[in-house]
């Protein structure tokens, strides 16, 4: 008896985990010397998690968004729309990217806060058109749709504390 393969094409579902992750890695070149030196001197809310805790958790959010897009692209005939669903995920991808540059690059939490908060409607957006590929797809933007949100509090809290 054969075995049907759980992923149809494993090389695909490689690329797709691997866009996210890797603008999330090239992201954190902007964060490394910046957490070090000028967030630290920042005044941060209580409930600011340790530094330790957002490399797992985006680590786990760009996996997770790199399976719904595989879904996404599987699925591309399954709905009308693929290409502006490809197009709306590369513009969430590309703000998840700015957020960083602004904010640690050019250490301008005000604009950071804006940008973020155009990123939510992004997430919620993109979850919302991978939904009609692959219902998993769109509810897989839920984690991520929290924890920017969670994240755009963060930002805002850290603007008005300096």
């Amino acid at each position: 008896m054969v075995k049907k393969n759980p992923i149809p094409n494993a090389f695909a579902f490689l690329i797709c985990i691997a866009i996210p992750i890797g603008i999330g890695f090239f992201a954190s070149s902007f964060t490394i010397d910046a957490i070090k030196t000028w967030y630290v001197t920042l005044n941060k809310p209580s409930f600011n998690p340790p530094n330790w805790v957002f490399a797992p958790v985006w680590t786990t959010l760009y996996v997770l968004m790199g399976v719904a897009s595989y879904r996404v692209w599987y699925r591309r005939k399954a709905a009308d729309g693929f290409q502006y669903a490809v197009t709306v995920y590369f513009i969430q991808l590309a703000l998840n990217f700015a957020w960083s540059l602004i904010f640690f690059e050019m250490r301008q939490i005000g604009l950071a806060l804006i940008e973020i908060v155009l990123l939510l409607f992004a997430i919620l957006f993109n979850g919302f058109i991978f939904y009609r590929f692959d219902k998993l797809a769109g509810w897989l933007f839920v984690p991520y749709f929290l924890w920017a949100s969670f994240a755009t509090y963060l930002t805002y809290t850290i603007f008005i504390l300096n």
